[in-house]
C-alpha cells in the first residue's frame, strides 16, 4: 500500500493498536518550557511517578522571559517564579535546561531546529500549540495540553487517534517580495481557519521546494492557524544540509545512514490523502490580516471584504476598521518582528536589507527580538545589528516577546502592531491591542514608512 510522509512516520512509532480505538504513539523528543510544565511536574510527584526518559527531554525558558537586562533578576513575581521552579524541576529529574542566560537559550520551536534536535522521521511534542513547526523536517510534531505533557513524562508514550492526511500543492512562480509567510497566510485565507481540523498537513510543490528551512518552518509553524494537528514537508536535500554540522546532529557513518533512511520517507507517489487542495503560486501577494483570526487577510493591493457575518462584524469593530477599506496608508505606531514564527535569521537579514540607510518613522516602536541566543550573536556577527541601530532600531533579547505579551512587551490599548507573529486574537499582544499578520519584509516597511504601504509598488 502507498503511504503518505505522515503514515510512514506515524506507523513506525505505534507502539500498540487497540481494536477499533486509539494507538499508542511513541514519542522521541519532548520540549518543555516554563509555562505548561510545573502542573505536569507536580502530578508526577504527587503520584510517586518517575520522569521515564530524562535523556529524550530538553528545556528551555522563552514565554515569561524578559527581552531586556536578562542578567538581572526577573522583576515579574509570576514569570520568576515559573522559571525558578523549571530549574528546580529539570535539576531534580536530570532533564537538560537552557535556561535564561544559557548560550542555547531561545524560543523553544527556534532554539530546538538550530541545534539539530530536530531530525526527520521523529515524533516530537511540546506544551506549545506552535510545536508544528518542526514539521518543516519531516517530523510528526505537535502541541499537547498539560495532562499529556505528564503522560509522556511518565511513559515517553501518548494514547492518540490517527488524524487524517491533507495535502497542500502550491506550484509555479511566486512574485517578488512574496515570502513563506505570505504564502501561508494566503493558504490560510484561502481555507479558512477550520479547514484542517482533524487533519495533519503536507505541503507539497517546488514552492516549497525551493524554500530554505526556515521557510518551511514559518509556514508549518502556522499549520495550527488553519486548524490542522500539524504541517509537515518531506525531507530532502536542503533539510539534510541544513542538520548536518549542528550541535546535536549525527556525524560521520552515522549521519550517512540517518540520511539513507530519511530518503524512503517523502510521500510515495500514488499515495491518497483524505482531502487535498492545489494553488497557483503566481495568484500570492504579500499579505496582511485585518481581523481577529488568521484566516481574515487579504492581499496588500486589496481591500478589506463585505460579509454581514455577525463575528465578521464584531471583528472589525474591535479593530476598527470598515468593510471595503484599504489598509494601504494605515498609520501604525507598532512593529514586532519576533515570536516563533519569524525571529530566524534569514527573517533579520531580509529586514536589515530593507531597512539599510534608511530611517525609522517617528511615530514607530518597532521591537525586534531575535529567537534565540545564537541568531542575536549571528546578527552581530553579520553586521545586522549596525544595519538596525543606524536606522533607529534597537534590538531586544531573546524570547517570545510581544507574540503574546506575557511579559512586559504589551501593545498598547487601541494601538495598532504590524507582527511577524502568528496569532491576531483580541488581546493576544496586549489587552485592546489591534494586531495586523505580517511577513518580516512588510513589518520592515511599516516601520520605515510609519503606515502600511503597498510594497509591491516598490519592487516592481
Amino acid at each position: 500500500m502507498k503511504k503518505t510522509l505522515f503514515d510512514k512516520v506515524w506507523d513506525a512509532h505505534v507502539v500498540k493498536e487497540i481494536q477499533d480505538g486509539p494507538q499508542i504513539l511513541y514519542i522521541d523528543k519532548h520540549l518543555i518550557h516554563e509555562v505548561t510544565s510545573p502542573q505536569a511536574f507536580g502530578e508526577l510527584e504527587q503520584r510517586g511517578i518517575p520522569v521515564f526518559r530524562p535523556d529524550q527531554i530538553v528545556a528551555t525558558a522563552d514565554h515569561n522571559t524578559p527581552t531586556e537586562d536578562q542578567h538581572l533578576p526577573v522583576k515579574d513575581a509570576l514569570s520568576r517564579n515559573q522559571l525558578e521552579q523549571l530549574t528546580k524541576n529539570c535539576e531534580k529529574n536530570d532533564i537538560t535546561l537552557y535556561g535564561l542566560g544559557h548560550k542555547y537559550n531561545g524560543i523553544v520551536h527556534v532554539m530546538a531546529p538550530e541545534l539539530g534536535i530536530t531530525q526527520p522521521g521523529m515524533t516530537m511534542v511540546c506544551g506549545d500549540s506552535h510545536t508544528s513547526t518542526h514539521g518543516a523536517f519531516g517530523t510528526i510534531a505537535f502541541g499537547i495540553g498539560t495532562s499529556q505533557v505528564a503522560q509522556v513524562f511518565a511513559s515517553q508514550c501518548l494514547l492518540l487517534q490517527k488524524p487524517k492526511s491533507l495535502r497542500v500543492n502550491v506550484n509555479g512562480q511566486l512574485k517578488p517580495g512574496v515570502l513563506p509567510k505570505d504564502v501561508i497566510l494566503y493558504v490560510i485565507a484561502k481555507l479558512g481557519t477550520n479547514a484542517g481540523t482533524g487533519y495533519f498537513c503536507e505541503y507539497a510543490g517546488n514552492v516549497f521546494e525551493d524554500m530554505s528551512m526556515e521557510g518551511r518552518m514559518t509556514v508549518c509553524n502556522m499549520s495550527i492557524e488553519m486548524g490542522a494537528r500539524g504541517g509537515m514537508i518531506a525531507p530532502d536535500e536542503t533539510t539534510f544540509e541544513y542538520i548536518k554540522g549542528k550541535k546535536f546532529a549525527p556525524t560521520g557513518a552515522e549521519f550517512d545512514k540517518k540520511v539513507a533512511y530519511w530518503k524512503t520517507l517523502p510521500t510515495d507517489k500514488d499515495a491518497v490523502f483524505d482531502k487535498e487542495y492545489h494553488f497557483d503560486a503566481a495568484d500570492i501577494e504579500p499579505m496582511i490580516t485585518y481581523g481577529t483570526n488568521p484566516g481574515m487577510g487579504i492581499k496588500i493591493s486589496e481591500n478589506i471584504p463585505v460579509d454581514n457575518n455577525a463575528s465578521f462584524e464584531k471583528s472589525l469593530a474591535y479593530m476598527n476598521f470598515e468593510k471595503g477599506q484599504s489598509l494601504v496608508n494605515q498609520e501604525i505606531n507598532y512593529v514586532f518582528i519576533g515570536s516563533c514564527t519569524n525571529s530566524r535569521i534569514e527573517d533579520f537579514r531580509i529586514a536589515a536589507n530593507y531597512i539599510k540607510g534608511k530611517k525609522k518613522a517617528n511615530n514607530v516602536t518597532a521591537w525586534f527580538v531575535p529567537g534565540s541566543q545564537l541568531v542575536a550573536q549571528q546578527i552581530v556577527e553579520e553586521g545586522l545589528k549596525d544595519v538596525f541601530e543606524e536606522a533607529g532600531f534597537r534590538l531586544r533579547q531573546p524570547g517570545c516577546s510581544a507574540c503574546l505579551a506575557m511579559n512586559d512587551d504589551k501593545i498598547p490599548e487601541g494601538e495598532y502592531c504590524v507582527s511577524t507573529s502568528n496569532r491576531n486574537f483580541e488581546g493576544r499582544q496586549g489587552q485592546g491591542a489591534r494586531t495586523i499578520l505580517a511577513s518580516p519584509l512588510v513589518a520592515a516597511a511599516t516601520a520605515i514608512e510609519g503606515k502600511i504601504i503597498d510594497i509591491t509598488k516598490q519592487l516592481n
